[in-house]
């Protein structure tokens, strides 16, 4: 007599496998990526911003002249102020992508050393050390810049449709100069170190080049820096007024 048997069972799952995207990202390789281009991007929209602040040196005329060159842009094509709204949609995604990922690989970092290290000595630069409160005070001053010279809640004293008016009075007072400081340095140190691991996580760091990579972010650094930084310090010494 032949023994029964159980009928096997298998277990069924509703998960379907996770596409390339998803399981891109929920890689540390793939967050290292996001970080990479969504800084490159930010990075792109850091220098042509600078630039167009310059242009505050040469008198309200060109100033506002450029703000309203920005507004028309891609017309007939593209209707009044429709590319300035692609061009905040897309910074907003990279804002958020590269927040997100950089919060991920925190959590991920902090969950595989739970035991603080023995020796604390300085493992990492300053620029590195500081990174992550320095995304949090950027984070922090979008919100203002934005409510300062986009919106003008926190501007009483700006115009409507006037950029150059607009910075003059941001500068004119003391605690938007220390903001606007404080925020243009930490523009400066999340450059210098995020330049150097976004071009090895995009594969074009190497032995070779990494003295010129440094070289470089250190340069743009210092650029974006002082740039930014000319602006209040032109309001304050009486060149821009």
């Amino acid at each position: 007599m032949a023994l029964a048997t159980r009928p096997r069972t298998t277990t069924r799952t509703d998960r379907r496998p996770a596409g390339t995207a998803a399981r891109l990202w929920r890689s540390t390789i793939g967050k290292k990526t996001v970080m990479a281009v969504s800084g490159a991007i930010m990075l792109l929209y850091l220098i042509a911003h600078m630039i167009g602040n310059l242009k505050v040196f040469f008198g309200p005329d060109d100033m506002n002249g450029y703000a309203h060159w920005l507004r028309t842009l891609g017309e007939p094509v593209l209707h009044h102020e429709w590319f300035l709204w692609i061009l905040r949609v897309v910074l907003l995604a990279a804002v958020l992508a590269h927040g997100l990922a950089a919060w991920q690989l925190s959590r991920l970092d902090i969950a595989a050393r739970p035991v603080k290290y023995a020796h604390r000595g300085r493992r990492a630069s300053y620029a590195t050390r500081t990174m992550r409160w320095g995304g949090v005070i950027l984070a922090l001053f979008i919100v203002w810049h934005i409510l300062d010279l986009t919106t003008g809640t926190v501007n009483p004293n700006g115009e409507s449709g006037h950029p150059y008016e607009n910075i003059v009075a941001t500068f004119d007072t003391w605690y938007g100069n220390v903001i606007y400081a404080v925020a243009m340095i930490a523009v400066g140190l999340h450059v210098q170190h995020g330049f150097h691991s976004a071009a090895q996580t995009l594969g074009a760091g190497s032995r070779t080049r990494d003295r010129a990579l440094r070289a470089t972010g250190n340069g743009l650094a210092l650029v974006l820096t002082v740039g930014f930084l000319s602006v209040p310090f032109g309001v304050m010494t009486g060149i821009v007024k």
